[in-house]
């Protein structure tokens, strides 16, 4: 699949298939994701991955029970990447300003990457922002220097997604 595809095709997909992702396979998506530009080249973030039905249920108490983490049926996405901050790694170099933006930057630009990369790969994600921190944070048992910034549930989508609307372009141009 050429880039242009890729943008094309990425879409927010809530409904999985319960076939499972093979280590190499997340591994390569991980690799690709990996190229993406962080602040200083720190790469000030930390990625937790979780597909342990059990993993799956905790996760789903602490984002207000959204259904795609973890439903019920055999459509729950097989793996989860919870994506982190580490904002004492880009304190040491960028002070207050890594801590609180940089290292923030650097996670969400690797989650976007990762998301194209799981395109890339015939698979589907969706980026699921609401939570609350600190029961991700003790659910995964993160150390304080992670801060929990975006999940990326992944898998074999079992939907067909409606066409996305976008603004016209004469309307983000200022």
């Amino acid at each position: 699949m050429d880039f242009d595809q890729v943008l094309a095709n990425r879409q927010s997909i809530r409904k999985f298939k319960s076939t499972e992702i093979s280590d190499e396979t997340i591994r390569e998506i991980l690799n690709l994701a990996q190229l993406a530009p962080s602040a200083g080249n720190l790469q000030a973030y930390k990625i937790k991955i979780v597909k342990t039905e059990d993993g799956k249920i905790k996760l789903k108490e602490a984002t207000f029970t959204r259904s795609f983490i973890k439903q019920e049926s055999v459509l729950s996405a097989p793996v989860l990447f919870v994506i982190c901050a580490d904002q004492m790694e880009s304190e040491k170099v960028f002070k207050t300003r890594g801590s609180d933006l940089y290292a923030v930057q650097d996670a969400t630009i690797f989650a976007a990457y990762l998301q194209l990369a799981i395109t890339a790969k015939g698979l589907a994600s969706v980026w699921v922002g609401s939570f609350v921190e600190e029961d991700v944070r003790s659910v995964l048992s993160l150390p304080k220097n992670l801060r929990p910034i975006i999940i990326i549930p992944c898998g074999y989508s079992d939907e067909e997604p409606k066409p996305r609307q976008r603004k016209n372009l004469n309307e983000l141009i200022i």
